[in-house]
């Protein structure tokens, strides 16, 4: 592990705690509502800064059934969902027309739910949509959009990808669990939703006084066998044996100055296996490192960007065209999505979103990138083969994360009856999601 000291450590602390002080910004929530909420005596959930929380057995009650509706219309359509953050909401837009079919409320938000092969997956009614919510994560049918599964983590900021066969859902819970969880994501399966793999990983410790090393995020190299889990404290890159669910490999991150921690947190493996893109919040604007993973079990950083080299600021997340040449990261600090070629390893452009984007998801093609853009209520649609923004589509308030599916909801059907969709209704509060800088609500790790 590398040996970097508090000294230089980023000045975007706020970046990672937009709601860690006493006092909540609740962005824009309504007080009245929260004491309705907070004083009602048919409310049998937990209420944190007027956003719903789980109800006493830790699940949204499953007296309501599986599906929400006995028999629920589901339509057959390459689909994107849009999770809202500013009202528990989802824009479900039918991705063949790229138009809006409609927004409706679900009672739950997320930020970073699993989308790099989600899309291919989700086929049927009853498969997974894998969300983080709460303290941990949440499996949504794609047809009825109503609650399968959910596993609390021991922390409030997770991160959770599917591997390419959907066996497996592998998760990255970061402080204070410092714990990445393999789940078992077969809904067919007698163990849906529940751990199959655990690995503590507090003893390696992390920078300052942190108290591990902070696994932040995870991606899943194509072939399936290995995963990729950049350690925001830790400043390694870890490698995961997925079926032994133990670590392959762990490589150190260099600063890309000599002096700041290099702060890796986010990261995309490319659907060709070659290459591997990481985030960094290393310093006051951020950079982006390109790796080598033909070996996948020993990545090779081989080009690292700032915005001296052309880098929008802040980069975040990111996503990796269908050619695998060419990725999109999603820079917040400059309001763009900066457009690097990958076997250059040089920045071919900026596309101005108007807005702050922190993530984004391909249509089930692989053929138009639906980039949320947060504080202007639309998502930005890139053309990949264009590598340009070809039109926007109005959402529901604070857009923040997405993933797709072929199948969805019919207008208006759905899961409708379950307790975090009676109470969103009712009184607008609904189960929160970590974001980074702008959260929903008080959101607490």
């Amino acid at each position: 592990m590398s040996d970097n000291s508090g000294e230089g450590a980023s000045d975007r602390r706020d970046d990672l705690y937009p709601n860690a002080g006493d006092e909540a910004e609740t962005g824009g929530r309504d007080l009245a509502r929260r004491s309705l909420l907070a004083g009602s005596a048919a409310v049998g959930a937990t209420v944190t800064a007027g956003c719903l929380g789980e109800d006493d057995g830790g699940n949204d009650d499953s007296d309501d059934g599986a599906n929400g509706n006995d028999d629920p219309a589901v339509v057959e359509r390459p689909t994107v969902f849009v999770s809202n953050t500013g009202d528990g909401s989802v824009t479900i837009i039918d991705a063949d027309d790229r138009e809006v079919v409609e927004t409706r409320t679900i009672g739950v938000a997320t930020s970073f739910p699993s989308n790099q092969f989600t899309p291919q997956l989700a086929d049927a009614a009853g498969d997974p949509l894998w969300v983080n919510a709460g303290d941990g994560v949440r499996a949504l049918a794609a047809g009825t959009l109503a609650e399968l599964a959910r596993q609390e983590t021991g922390s409030g900021a997770n991160w959770q990808e599917l591997t390419p066969d959907g066996e497996h859902l592998l998760v990255s819970a970061r402080e204070p669990a410092h714990t990445n969880y393999r789940l078992d994501a077969d809904p067919d399966s007698g163990t849906f939703g529940e751990v199959t793999g655990e690995l503590d990983r507090t003893s390696e410790g992390g920078r300052g006084d942190e108290e591990g090393p902070g696994p932040c995020d995870v991606t899943v190299h194509p072939d399936g066998a290995y995963a990729y889990v950049p350690d925001l404290f830790g400043d390694t890159l870890t490698v995961l044996d997925v079926e032994a669910f133990e670590i392959a490999t762990q490589v150190d991150v260099e600063s890309s100055d000599g002096s700041t921690p290099p702060e890796p947190w986010m990261g995309t493996a490319a659907w060709d296996g070659e290459s591997l893109l990481i985030e960094h919040n290393e310093g006051n604007a951020g950079s982006e490192s390109i790796w080598d993973v033909s070996d996948p079990a020993d990545p090779v950083e081989r080009a690292r960007l700032t915005p001296d080299d052309g880098m929008g600021e802040g980069p975040l997340t990111s996503e990796i065209g269908p050619d695998s040449a060419f990725g999109y990261v999603f820079a917040p600090g400059s309001n763009d999505v900066t457009v690097v070629d990958i076997e250059a390893g040089t920045v071919e452009n900026r596309l101005d979103l108007g807005g702050s984007a922190f993530a984004g998801t391909w249509d089930p093609a692989r053929e138009f990138l639906y980039v949320p853009v947060q504080d202007a209520g639309e998502v930005a649609v890139i053309d990949a083969a264009e590598r340009e923004i070809v039109t926007r589509l109005e959402t529901g308030p604070e857009p923040y994360g997405a993933t797709a599916a072929t199948v969805r909801p019919a207008e208006g059907e759905g899961a409708g009856g379950s307790t975090a969709e009676r109470l969103s209704a009712l009184t607008g509060s609904y189960e929160t999601t970590y974001c980074v800088v702008d959260c929903a609500c008080g959101h607490r790790l």
